[in-house]
């Protein structure tokens, strides 16, 4: 597995495996997975290089980074990265109240509060921390701090407007104190990434699901930024929440929900040329992003132990060049794109 050392704006060094690991889908995401299973995924990766581990609070309402603990433990703490997010506190709360339900199952009884404070921030720290079993994680990221998590524009301004105000501090004090390397967010959206990183010190952004195969609207100017900046990007779901995995078929995934008539028109014409050049969809879609030098690396879910380790397969695939030529041609692609030489 290729490894890239990735200097933080703020002068720290983390070493990426190319290809990290999402766990959303072990905190029973859209449906149960046992503990052997969830087991095997995580050691699936592991056995194909994968070194860089995602996951969150929200993912299973603490159960994945639980299983993740089990997973770890063993392991010399040098030889993987491992990323948490902060901005959400899970509450005790009676069943009817649980969130997540009908996405997450078999979980603790938890619900959601969104806390981007300062306390807020040392809290949720403090509680994945014994979640995972570890003295620190490699990254911290703001979670959601959205328009698609928050429901308006409105919402997500007033939330990051506490985050600037209150809980930014404690991200830096975190970092100063070394129990965390680097900081940034982790979101749906490349705008509210764009408004961090020019309100603070952010170092790297997990952005998931903007920067793909299907949608490269982030090269107008968050990208450039980015680069400017010397910012990282960590690229969260490569396949736009499934389609680009399945390909456009029905029911297929975008965006965590059924995708539209429109994307499914535009994945059924990248899918015909990645036919003509016998390149299967999901290995274009996952090694495109990789391309760009801010992204440091990619991270799609694994819900499966198969799963893991075909992802760690495509990453292998050597694609030619003509296919990123035929995209941009018919306009599937964006001209300023970066594509694999």
């Amino acid at each position: 597995m290729k490894k890239r050392l990735f200097k933080t704006p703020s002068g720290a060094e983390i070493s990426f495996t190319n290809l990290g690991f999402g766990s959303a889908p072990l905190g029973n995401l859209y449906h149960a997975v046992t503990e052997v299973a969830a087991q095997k995924t995580f050691e699936a990766a592991w056995a194909a290089g994968v070194r860089y581990y995602d996951t969150a609070p929200l993912y299973g309402l603490g159960l994945a980074e639980t299983r993740m603990n089990h997973f770890l433990r063993g392991k010399k703490r040098k030889d993987y990265v491992v990323s948490t997010k902060i901005g959400r506190l899970m509450q005790v709360c009676a069943p009817e109240e649980r969130t997540g339900q009908g996405k997450f199952f078999e979980t603790p009884t938890r619900k959601e509060v969104f806390d981007y404070t300062y306390d807020g921030v040392m809290r949720s720290l403090d509680f994945s921390l014994e979640r995972l079993g570890l003295d620190y994680v490699d990254m911290l990221f703001v979670h959601d701090v959205d328009v698609f998590s928050h429901g308006s524009i409105e919402a997500r301004d007033h939330h990051i407007k506490t985050l600037m105000g209150s809980g930014y501090k404690a991200l830096l004090k975190l970092r100063e104190q070394g129990v965390i390397k680097a900081f940034g967010a982790g979101v749906n959206e490349w705008q509210a990434c764009q408004i961090l990183a020019e309100q603070g010190d952010f170092d790297i952004f997990l952005l998931a699901g903007r920067y793909t195969l299907l949608e490269q609207e982030a090269l107008n100017s968050f990208l450039p930024l980015c680069e400017q900046r010397g910012i990282g990007i960590v690229l969260g779901g490569p396949y736009n929440s499934g389609i680009l995995a399945t390909g456009a078929k029905p029911g297929a995934k975008f965006n965590y929900d059924p995708a539209p008539q429109a994307i499914l028109d535009k994945v059924k014409k990248i899918e015909a040329v990645c036919r003509k050049h016998k390149v299967k969809l999901s290995n274009a879609a996952l090694q495109f992003p990789l391309t760009h030098p801010c992204v440091v690396s990619v991270v799609p879910g694994g819900a499966s132990a198969k799963e893991a380790t075909l992802n760690a397969e495509a990453m292998k695939v050597k694609l030619p060049k003509a296919l990123w030529r035929d995209l941009k041609a018919q306009g599937l692609l964006n001209e300023k794109a970066p594509v694999p030489k």
